[in-house]
């Protein structure tokens, strides 16, 4: 389809020395194209110093699609010769902007088309700049070690395309912002300083080239400003020094900038790997709220640059960097992104449309806000575009006079100047409004705040604690606290609270980050005054771990629980991205607390009961063990090869095994390996097979106690393996059928009733699994069973009596007891259950229990663990109802169902006492028929 056929839309004509509306002479000429370039001549007289120029090319250029014409502009820019360049590439440039200034007014190209185009003429102009000044450097033999082999990567010399260039934004006079760099691994030590002397010359060659004016114009103004410390480095850097240089001074404006970064020219994919190692300094792990203000104050410092503060007027007014102009939208999105992206690599994208689309998907901008900035976005574009099409300007100003305002009106198609002001003005202020709330700092409140009750002696301590060190931490505290005294004031007991924050603050290591997280939402201090104020010991948890309050902002904290096999498919993904193994294990934990406060917050909260919460502590932990697990197996590979035979599973056993554990669980666990005939590994330090096994496990288990920068997952105890402690780590999967069947304890039959595999091989986890049924209905021997049980319960009794009264676990009667008698209600059904209510079932099927008994241990069963949850949710310590304060009380006695202390006390004690005959008299039967 030629050029013509596809015309969607016509400025109106307007000729501003002759002061008429020509559209009508024109629109009676026979060729659209060229009535409409003529019409709009009159209002650029750039365009009409094109047309007049390049009068044959454009004739030839429109008979065909311009997406041809397009293609061969680029075809004879990557056919020319160094010598070629300097005119070459002005010729070209004058034929794109041309072309792609046409598609545009025409109406042919959308604007997203338009950039990206202007963008990809750049891109390769700048490419083929360097490879024909590196090529002329290894020619002349100034380029170390480097043959014609090194010319396609450019030696290993890459310009990184920044700001609009690296979005694919250009616009018709954009500078471009380039960052060059160069691979120095590829140069030995000694030709270093050859090699950089090297690329400088090439990149004050390539700069010449591109910006120089002469007779035909310039390409591209090039500023390479953006590099590292600029006023002190060279044009062209090693990676390793940029490296250095963000890592230990680098700034917020640098990490925005680089959002955008991307490899235009030469080696890309040398440049690839340098943004993907520079990442981290990019894409912090945590929200980082404190960007805001970072980009706040960069706001007010160009606005003061450019004496741009005032009312809105439209004359002058500049529609990149003034009020409400296409600055203030790529900084709201740009911010958004710097806060959310080190969490979410969805939202790492150049583009700002796209960027603001990304932060509608997920949350972190209203759908109707993203639509509306990103039609002004591109209207301003549009704007932006007709503004430097007048004269090839590199402005961004509207016009200061009538007739100004009338040529831009024309030129963008409205016949009445007026509309123009009128949308002008709208755009402007509705961009500047949803904007500006977004970036202003919180207010200080009107008027003072009363503070609770002996608050004075509490808050002159707070300007000692770490977090209040910095000034800036200091000055965001302060337009803070009194927004943190009136949610004190409206807690229950308001002194309580105010004490109970306190201990939150004086844990806090630092408090910028944490402190701009509440300034930008305010409805986090209710949490964190509801946590204080009803679990301390959460509370200062929490201080210690501020960064789990990133999961609250992420727009799913509240959502219904996952289930396992997602969490562990999220997990699995994040430690795919993970770039090693320190960062795999740290990646874990930091996911596995915000998913374990997660779980707190929801009990806290009265979201979930004790019993859910029991479950989802149990999917959590099986989803950490399921994830980190292949890690650990494919790091411990790399040295000692895969592991020989048929692999391992990893079986969980106690509270684990029976899906329900506290927020303080330990986790039982066993490796159980199947080796085959394979002695041993192949990898580069070979193993045995059992030497193997042994090793992968200590390596699991260090994967999961070590503490590391993120803290710990979990406990481990292994106690349960063959053998106790005097066997091997992980057991060979014939052994451990020997063993069971040949040598094993009544009480170690009885811990496989909770027992099941959360890791490791599918197959080999199924061969357990019914070998561990098998042996189970095998061992189904009434008395030898409830011998066993009783022994277990006096051992238990001497070594873990219970802690207090309010303990729910220990001691005759309580949860540890009932739980001992569903195993053996499981063992002498020779059942597979492994949960307490449905081994209770199975007890009474095989008439071992009468269905009054299963449900009385059932019901006293749920209340010591609603107790032991609870209690574990407040302290590690033994519990005392009436030393939790009010908030903690209250929490605690609705999550056992009771009204008060000393009626909860009188129900625990009652239900215990009951409970402990009920299981003696179970435990002097004889047999299953009495």
């Amino acid at each position: 389809m030629n050029f013509a056929s596809r015309i969607t839309r016509h400025p109106i004509a307007f000729d501003p020395e002759r002061g008429e509306d020509v559209s009508e002479r024109f629109a009676a000429q026979p060729a659209e194209v060229r009535a409409l370039l003529e019409g709009t001549a009159g209002c650029s007289p750039f365009l009409k110093g094109l047309m007049e120029r390049e009068a044959e090319w454009l004739e030839n250029a429109i008979s065909g699609p311009p997406e041809t014409a397009f293609q061969s502009i680029l075809s004879d820019v990557k056919a020319m010769s160094l010598d070629q360049l300097k005119l070459g590439l002005r010729q070209a440039k004058r034929r794109a902007a041309l072309l792609i200034a046409l598609c545009d007014l025409a109406g042919v190209w959308a604007l997203e088309e338009v950039t990206g185009n202007l963008t990809d003429f750049a891109d390769l102009c700048i490419d083929v700049c360097l490879k024909r000044l590196v090529a002329a450097e290894i020619g002349r033999g100034k380029l170390p070690g480097a043959t014609e082999d090194d010319i396609e990567t450019a030696g290993g010399m890459v310009a990184l395309a920044m700001g609009k260039q690296g979005a694919h934004e250009l616009n018709y006079s954009s500078d471009i912002d380039l960052i060059c760099l160069f691979d120095q691994d590829r140069f030995a030590p000694d030709d270093y300083h050859d090699a950089r002397a090297s690329f400088i010359r090439v990149t004050r060659r390539m700069s010449a080239l591109l910006s120089d004016i002469t007779g035909d114009g310039y390409v591209f103004r090039t500023d390479l400003r953006l590099r590292p410390d600029a006023s002190v480095t060279p044009v062209c850097m090693a990676m390793e020094a940029a490296e250095r240089y963000y890592e230990s001074l680098g700034r917020t404006w640098e990490r925005a900038a680089h959002i955008k970064a991307r490899p235009c020219a030469g080696d890309l994919n040398a440049g690839w790997g340098y943004l993907e190692r520079l990442r981290p300094f990019i894409w912090r792990k945590h929200l980082d709220f404190a960007a805001i203000q970072d980009a706040h104050d960069m706001r007010i410092a160009i606005r003061e640059h450019k004496g741009l503060h005032g009312k809105l007027a439209l004359e002058g007014h500049n529609m990149k960097l003034g009020q409400g102009g296409i600055r203030e939208i790529e900084f709201f999105t740009q911010t958004r992104q710097i806060i959310a992206g080190g969490r979410d690599p969805d939202l790492r994208v150049r583009g700002t449309v796209e960027g603001l689309a990304r932060l509608a998907e997920k949350g972190w901008v209203a759908p109707d806000a993203a639509d509306v900035l990103s039609g002004h976005y591109r209207f301003h574009r549009e704007v932006e575009h007709r503004l430097q099409m007048v004269n090839d300007a590199q402005t961004h100003s509207l016009p200061t006079n009538d007739d100004g305002f009338t040529r831009i009106a024309r030129f963008m198609g409205y016949g009445d100047t007026g509309a123009l002001r009128d949308e002008l003005v709208a755009r402007l202020t509705e961009v500047a409004d949803l904007t500006e709330g977004f970036f202003a700092p919180t207010a200080p409140s009107e008027g003072p705040v009363a503070a609770p009750d002996g608050a004075d002696e509490i808050m002159d301590r707070w300007p000692t604690y770490p977090a209040l060190r910095s000034a800036r931490a200091v000055e965001i505290f302060s337009r803070l606290k009194p927004e943190i005294l009136r949610r004190l004031q409206k807690a229950g007991r308001p002194e309580e609270a105010l004490a109970a924050f306190d201990g939150f603050l004086a844990g806090l290591p630092a408090g910028v980050q944490v402190f701009s997280l509440f300034n930008a939402n305010p409805q986090l201090i209710d949490l964190i005054i509801d946590i204080a104020a009803t679990a301390p010991e959460l509370a200062r948890y929490l201080s210690r771990n501020a960064s789990v309050l990133d999961a609250v902002i992420g727009g799913t904290f509240f959502e219904d629980w996952p289930g396992k096999d997602t969490l562990t498919a999220n997990l699995s993904e994040q430690l795919e991205q993970a770039q090693d193994y320190e960062r795999q294990l740290d990646t874990a934990r930091r996911w596995a607390k915000e998913w374990h406060f997660r779980i707190g917050v929801h009990l806290l909260r009265g979201l979930i009961d004790p019993d859910e919460a029991s479950a989802q502590y149990a999917d959590l932990a099986g989803a950490v063990v399921a994830a980190v697990w292949p890690a650990v197996v494919a790091n411990f590979a790399q040295k000692h090869g895969v592991p020989p035979g048929n692999g391992a599973v990893v079986l969980g056993m106690g509270s684990l095994g029976a899906q329900r554990l506290n927020g303080g669980s330990d986790l039982d666990l066993i490796v159980i390996y199947d080796a085959g005939e394979v002695e041993g590994s192949d990898g580069r330090r070979p193993l045995p097979s059992r030497t193997y096994y042994a090793r992968l496990t200590q390596a699991l288990v260090t994967a999961l106690t070590a503490p590391m920068a993120e803290g710990k997952l979990y406990e481990v105890d292994m106690r349960l393996r063959p053998s106790g402690n005097q066997g091997p780590v992980a057991t060979s999967f014939q052994s451990f059928v020997d063993y069971q069947r040949n040598s094993a304890w009544t009480w170690e039959h009885l811990a496989l009733t909770r027992a099941r595999a959360v890791a490791g091989d599918a197959q080999l986890g199924a061969r357990v699994e019914e070998f561990r049924q098998q042996l189970l209905r095998e061992k189904a021997d009434v008395q030898t069973v409830v011998d066993g049980v009783i022994d277990m319960r006096a051992r238990l009794a001497d070594a873990k009596p219970a802690k207090d009264a309010w303990d729910g676990k220990r001691g005759p009667g309580r949860g540890q007891d009932v739980e001992l008698v569903a195993s053996a209600a499981a063992l002498i059904a020779g059942s597979a259950e492994t949960m307490v209510p449905a081994q209770l079932a199975v007890g009474v099927e095989a008439k071992w229990l009468t269905q009054e008994q299963a449900q009385g241990l059932e019901d006293a069963y749920a209340l010591f663990r609603r107790a032991q949850i609870a209690a574990k949710l407040l302290s590690d310590k033994p519990i005392d109802p009436s030393a939790l304060g009010a908030g903690g009380c209250a929490f605690f006695l609705r999550a056992c169902g009771a009204n008060s202390a000393d009626a909860l006390a009188e129900m625990l004690e009652q239900v215990q006492s009951k409970t402990a005959a009920l299981i003696d008299a179970v435990l002097t039967r004889k047999g299953t028929d009495e």
